[in-house]
């Protein structure tokens, strides 16, 4: 008697069960996620006019129509890292690419990174000051060198060997941070050089306020997961106004300012590069995914909100998962920060108080 009620009620379970299982792992097509940066400091709405205000949440929605439309039609999410950051170094709001910052001999010294989480390949260079894109000049050092980092005169000389497109020193000169690297120098109490060769004549009459010059962190980044499930992350900067001595902060060095693993996640960071390199951020938010089991955001808060404050360092990171999980998180008043999905939810934010 109780084998034939067994059987029908295995029989009844079968019929039930892919009716249950369609509603719950009905696949939902191809997904991805985009996160976006374009750094981080005191940015606040007292000291941002609406005008400049609606210029950078332009920019970031450039930024996220640019890695979506590589990212929907099914590219990797390393060639989504790469269209938006080359927009953003062509971008003189931020400070990588043409809107870099000045060093103290009055030169643009530009750092990028990348890396595929897919394979833990990486490229970086620093200290470039040639490259229109240091981000294809990075991305190129990954797929067709042996090496991972580049620095200075050989990153330019490999740069010529690959056919990236060139640009004299000068095209990187913009006036807003040519003022900020005048306030730099002054409260040094330290001479100015001499303005650039090829820049345009100085402006005549009184200077504009220059509005965001505690603004420190114009690093932009990227982090990006495609249909394919693989993770990216990239980084690029212009580094820090007024910097000396050849100085290279975390943007193109692996593990403290681009990481990524498709065991884990993706970062980039942006902020006081010495100390996110001596953290290394970027490795240290996987780590913790990837060993200590925690979620993304909780393990982007341990290291930016606490190890982070706690050695007095400041900036933010952005992130995501293989599964297209994103976070952010970020110790200042601000972060010019976007993100987008397969599902065609899109934020995008500056302030502190901005969800």
């Amino acid at each position: 008697m109780l084998k034939p009620l067994f059987a029908a009620l295995l029989a009844a379970l079968a019929l039930a069960a892919p009716l249950a299982g369609s509603a719950q792992t009905r696949p939902a097509g191809p997904r991805w996620t985009l996160v976006v940066h374009g750094g981080a400091g005191v940015i606040e709405r007292a000291r941002m006019s609406p005008e400049r205000d609606r210029a950078y949440r332009a920019a970031m929605n450039a930024a996220l129509d640019r890695g979506s439309a590589v990212l929907a039609r099914g590219g990797s999410s390393l060639d989504a890292i790469e269209a938006v950051i080359e927009g953003m170094e062509d971008d003189p709001l931020f400070n990588a690419g043409r809107g870099a910052v000045f060093t103290a001999s009055g030169t643009n010294e530009l750092d990028a990174s990348i890396m595929d989480g897919a394979t833990l390949k990486a490229g970086a260079v620093a200290g470039v000051t040639t490259v229109r894109y240091p981000i294809a000049l990075a991305r190129a050092v990954m797929d067709r060198s042996p090496h991972v980092m580049l620095i200075g005169e050989g990153a330019e000389t490999f740069a010529a060997t690959q056919n990236l497109e060139r640009v004299p020193p000068a095209f990187f000169f913009t006036e807003r941070r040519w003022q900020d690297l005048e306030r730099v120098m002054g409260e040094r109490g330290q001479p100015m050089p001499a303005r650039p060769a090829g820049a345009p004549p100085a402006p005549a009459g009184p200077r504009a306020a220059v509005e965001d010059v505690t603004h420190r962190f114009g690093t932009v980044g990227v982090v990006a997961v495609d249909t394919r499930g693989n993770v990216a992350a990239g980084t690029s900067t212009g580094g820090t106004t007024g910097k000396r001595w050849g100085r290279v902060g975390d943007a193109p060095i692996i593990g403290a300012g681009t990481y990524a693993s498709n065991r884990s996640c993706a970062v980039s960071a942006t902020g006081t590069g010495e100390y996110f390199i001596r953290l290394t951020v970027a490795r240290e938010v996987c780590a913790l995914v990837e060993h200590r089991g925690m979620a993304l955001q909780q393990a982007a808060d341990e290291v930016v909100q606490r190890r982070l404050r706690e050695i007095g360092g400041d900036g933010g990171i952005i992130a995501v998962t293989p599964d297209g999980t994103p976070a952010w998180s970020f110790n200042t008043s601000g972060m010019y920060r976007a993100r987008a999905n397969a599902a065609g939810e899109r934020l995008v934010a500056i302030y502190a108080d901005e969800r």
